[in-house]
């Protein structure tokens, strides 16, 4: 048989099924396990299928959401561990949320990966979370089939170390867009994230219990955090995020019920907010123990921020006479602002308001000009229990 007939049977074969390209990778399509796209019909099945059989491979395969389709799924989880060496998503459609009444079982978050190691999700496509519906009744629970549901998450990663995220666009969660939770060398860039300002808890990242992240190269506008980084999360190096609307790049909130909440070696650069409700914030609750440490802000620029730089170790997550509370609070400290530069839409553009019981310290100011957008007014700072001195230069 000729070298040239056995290459043809062997192609056959191959396209027979799944699509193998180079050394142990294959590529598996949701449309060639039932998949519709139609953006009407339920797709759930078919990715769970095409999910176990990715699961399945022992190579580094592809999982393919194709682009110009739109592909509705119920809450989904994607789990591990897998045989894969590394699996890479490719989103280039869109994948949208039921609506709320629609939703077939509560799920906490809607779209969930778990248990991958050398998980790849990246493309062109989109993640839309439907949160509209949710966002109208925010302050109750939602009922799915007579079911009580707290608003979800929309797309989650827990203990899925080494993972990437990139490329994507998500809009609409019903709460915040990405959780990334006890994952360690994490990458995360290149996404856009958008919700309207007026959309309550929408933030674009929350991070917790994890380390070694890099979050790079994203726009974010939410009616919320713009990223959240929150207990046990170390080593968080955030560089060129453009925020805003949105509440900034916050650590916390920490200390809530009483917790012992720890945060330390968080590093923010070459950021931007733009009409956002704060910009570098530290915020922990009265009553609860830990630290936050070790935290930089450098090279910040500012577009009309109502409050460009804050900690506040009495937040109560919008309750009233916080300040009123006693006890400890998690302390702040070694906490460095280098090279802010822009306007303040708020007289008071700098507030410490740090807890007389523990207070925060060693707090360093260096080359920050904040000024008011309008010329002839002037805008000012308040601090209170600081210890150690502020350096401004």
């Amino acid at each position: 048989m000729s070298s040239v007939l056995v290459s043809c049977l062997l192609f056959c074969i191959l396209a027979s099924s799944d699509f193998r390209i180079g050394y142990g990778q294959t590529t598996y399509n949701v449309l060639d396990h039932g998949a519709v796209g139609d953006g009407q019909r339920d797709d759930t099945k078919a990715f769970l299928k095409a999910w176990n059989a990715v699961c399945l491979d022992k190579g580094a395969p592809r999982l393919v959401i194709p682009g110009e389709m739109t592909f509705l799924l119920q809450p989904t989880k994607f789990s591990g561990p897998c045989q894969s060496s590394s699996i890479h998503v490719e989103i280039s459609g869109k994948i949208v949320a039921p609506s709320p009444d629609a939703w077939k079982e509560c799920a906490n978050p809607w779209l969930a990966f778990s248990q991958v190691t050398n998980l790849i999700v990246s493309g062109s496509g989109e993640i839309n979370g439907q949160g509209s519906s949710w966002w109208t009744k925010y302050d109750q629970l939602n009922y799915v089939n007579k079911v009580q549901c707290e608003r979800p998450k929309a797309l989650g990663f827990r203990r899925c170390d080494n993972l990437q995220l990139s490329g994507l666009t998500h809009v609409d969660s019903p709460k915040a867009h990405i959780s990334i939770q006890s994952c360690n060398n994490a990458t995360i860039s290149y996404l856009t994230i958008r919700a309207p300002e007026h959309s309550p808890n929408t933030d674009g990242m929350d991070i917790s219990m994890s380390s070694h992240v890099n979050i790079h190269d994203c726009n974010i506008g939410t009616g919320d955090d713009c990223i959240a980084i929150n207990n046990a999360s170390f080593y968080i190096n955030i560089n060129n995020i453009q925020c805003g609307p949105g509440h900034g790049i916050s650590i916390g909130s920490l200390g809530h019920n009483g917790g012992y909440e720890t945060v330390q070696e968080i590093h923010v650069q070459n950021c931007s907010f733009t009409s956002t409700m704060y910009g570098a914030r530290i915020k922990t609750y009265q009553g609860g123990s830990g630290y936050a440490r070790k935290i930089s802000f450098e090279q910040i620029a500012l577009r009309t921020t109502r409050n460009p730089i804050i900690i506040d170790q009495f937040y109560c997550n919008g309750q009233h006479d916080c300040q009123t509370s006693v006890g400890c609070s998690p302390r702040a400290s070694e906490v460095t602002y280098n090279g802010f530069h822009g306007t303040s839409e708020n007289e008071q553009a700098i507030t410490f308001n740090c807890s007389q019981s523990i207070g925060c310290a060693n707090i360093v100011m260096n080359q920050v000009s904040i000024t008011s957008p309008v010329p002839s007014e002037e805008v000012g700072a308040s601090c209170s229990n600081l210890a150690n001195s502020i350096t401004p230069n």
